[in-house]
């Protein structure tokens, strides 16, 4: 290994299948864009695939928590360049999860914000568990919004254990493109697919969306060429 070799820390597992897809994903831009020239320029990737449990309720526990909290700990002990966590949900413990580790972490909220701003959406839909979509994670002044119902809530947060765990994934699918549906038909004028395991479902769907999956390897491909200019 090159003495300058840009390391980056993934927490995933959150889903293992959301995980993987932004792993190749990464790997494919970080080619698109020339940025290897041969298996030694690609930045070392250390993935750790936590079980953790899906953050799909209202109220998130210490106890949740933990295997998350472990999990970055984890990361930080190899002294990555920075770490990125490959789900939405967690974000909203960001400052607290930022507290814990010497290494940077990507902030999520923010880089979402950012696209917003690009894009100039004015009404947007939120699908996401309930928790995230509840809480506010991707509330941001200046912006209306078009989300899930209750119950819409309750469908996306089994859809999204059912996925996981390959339960019909198919159906899981339709249910979630249901909702985004309905949100785009009654005036959103982007979906955010804040679920790391909607933006897999989702792939290839025709409608305007911000992909979080997308954002965060676009995000990481930022910060991996700021980091190889100073090394």
């Amino acid at each position: 290994m090159r003495a300058n070799t840009v390391k980056i820390g993934v927490l995933g597992g959150i889903g293992p299948e959301a995980t993987a897809t932004f792993y190749l994903e990464l790997i494919q831009r970080l080619q698109a864009e020339g940025l290897v020239k041969d298996n030694t320029d690609f930045p070392q990737i250390l993935i750790n695939s936590i079980p953790a449990a899906e953050l799909v309720f209202d109220v998130t526990t210490a106890e949740d928590l933990k295997a998350y909290e472990n999990g970055l700990l984890e990361l930080d002990a190899i002294n990555p360049d920075f770490i990125v966590m490959v789900c939405n949900t967690i974000h909203l413990h960001y400052e607290r999860l930022k507290g814990l580790v010497k290494a940077p972490l990507i902030n999520l909220r923010e880089e979402i914000s950012g696209e917003l701003k690009q894009r100039k959406a004015r009404i947007v839909t939120v699908l996401g568990t309930p928790t995230t979509v509840k809480k506010g994670l991707y509330e941001f002044d200046g912006v209306s919004y078009i989300n899930p119902t209750e119950a819409e809530l309750a469908s996306l947060g089994s859809a999204i254990h059912n996925f996981n765990k390959g339960d019909d994934k198919e159906a899981q699918k339709r249910v979630v493109a249901g909702v985004a549906k309905r949100c785009v038909d009654q005036g959103s004028e982007a979906v955010i697919l804040g679920c790391t395991e909607f933006a897999v479902m989702l792939r290839g769907k025709s409608m305007s969306k911000i992909d979080s999956l997308s954002v965060l390897v676009n995000a990481t491909v930022e910060r991996f060429k700021t980091i190889t200019r100073f090394k």
